[in-house]
């Protein structure tokens, strides 16, 4: 008997990429292989040459449709089998594989914004009356200040049955505001889970015609933005604190690689409020969500563990986030190592 299978993938819309997908009926005991797609219409070729190809790199159950159906998660390639230039997968493989001895991973916490008719979910007609300040949302429970838990709860179904590491959801501080984590993972399977947990978030959230926003600042004022914080070790952090120390330092020699790549509208999230440091300015510290990098108090105790970005956007994409962690860190302390050997 046949089944769909669903071919997702990340397109060249700027500043910040969307998601495509389109389903291709495979017959019983057929593989999903490669396919392709008009690239100009997802801003990634011009229509006199057009196409584009799509190879499966992640395949999971479809837990929305059910049955034998699946998920693809596909990346991007030129017909003459190079990466397409809006494919930020494949140099992040590079990057893994680079520092593979390392045994980098991550832990991704997702924030999110449900929007309807123009404004937040649950939010009144501009005007009227508005939510109360922030401060009863975070992780609460509880008359109708917390909207959207039904979208939630079908969420984290959806990502438990199709295999995804999800570990946790929570309400976040601004209403209509949540957060889905997924880790703890190494590269690019982190980044391959993000964006498959974003897609059933946005495809769940039609049946209940709810936009889900990834936008850094979804409502200018005093409301908290919506960010990605990354969780961060290395075999080495996991063993010592000086290897904690280090990354950190290192990350502090050139922040700005960081932030100008961590996602659009940075500048209006970060901004030395709402549990930030500001996008211009580095800083860490232990149990500090006012840092650019926190040491949870856990990690301090223990003298090992791992450190939390705080700086990535909601929008920012997992694979270069990722990357640019391998990069600096795992670079750093592999430089510190080779010292210490010739030294």
């Amino acid at each position: 008997m046949s089944y769909q299978a669903e071919y997702i993938w990340i397109d060249g819309t700027k500043p910040t990429a969307l998601m495509r997908n389109k389903t291709k009926i495979l017959a019983d005991g057929q593989k999903p292989g490669t396919w392709g797609f008009d690239g100009s219409s997802t801003n990634q070729a011009p229509g006199e040459n057009s196409d584009c190809v799509l190879e499966p790199v992640f395949i999971c159950p479809d837990p929305i449709r059910g049955g034998d159906n699946i998920l693809v998660l596909c990346e991007v390639f030129l017909p003459d089998g190079t990466p397409h230039p809006t494919n930020t997968r494949r140099p992040c493989v590079e990057v893994a594989d680079k520092y593979a001895d390392q045994e980098p991973m991550f832990g991704i916490e997702q924030e999110y914004t449900f929007m309807q008719d123009g404004r937040p979910l649950g939010w009144p007609v501009a005007g009227g009356w508005f939510p109360a300040p922030q401060g009863p949302y975070y992780c609460g429970v509880g008359g109708q200040k917390m909207v959207g838990r039904d979208i939630i709860e079908e969420h984290t179904l959806a990502c438990i049955n199709a295999g995804l590491s999800i570990e946790g959801t929570n309400a976040e501080v601004m209403m209509a505001q949540w957060e889905f984590q997924i880790g703890v993972l190494g590269a690019p399977d982190i980044a391959d889970q993000i964006w498959m947990g974003r897609w059933l978030l946005y495809r769940i959230a039609e049946e209940h015609e709810v936009f889900v926003t990834l936008a850094a600042k979804p409502v200018p004022g005093d409301w908290n933005g919506a960010g990605a914080h990354t969780n961060f070790s290395t075999k080495g952090t996991r063993e010592s604190w000086d290897a904690i120390i280090a990354c950190c330092e290192a990350l502090g020699k050139d922040p700005l690689k960081h932030v100008e790549n961590y996602g659009e509208g940075i500048e209006d999230r970060l901004t030395g409020a709402h549990e930030t440091q500001k996008w211009n300015q580095f800083s860490y510290g232990t149990s500090d969500r006012g840092a650019s990098i926190r040491i949870p108090w856990a990690v301090a105790k223990a003298g090992k563990g791992w450190l939390e970005d705080r700086r990535p956007n909601a929008n920012m994409d997992p694979y270069v986030v990722s990357r640019l962690l391998m990069e600096t860190c795992c670079g750093a302390l592999a430089e510190a190592e080779l010292e210490s050997v010739v030294g």
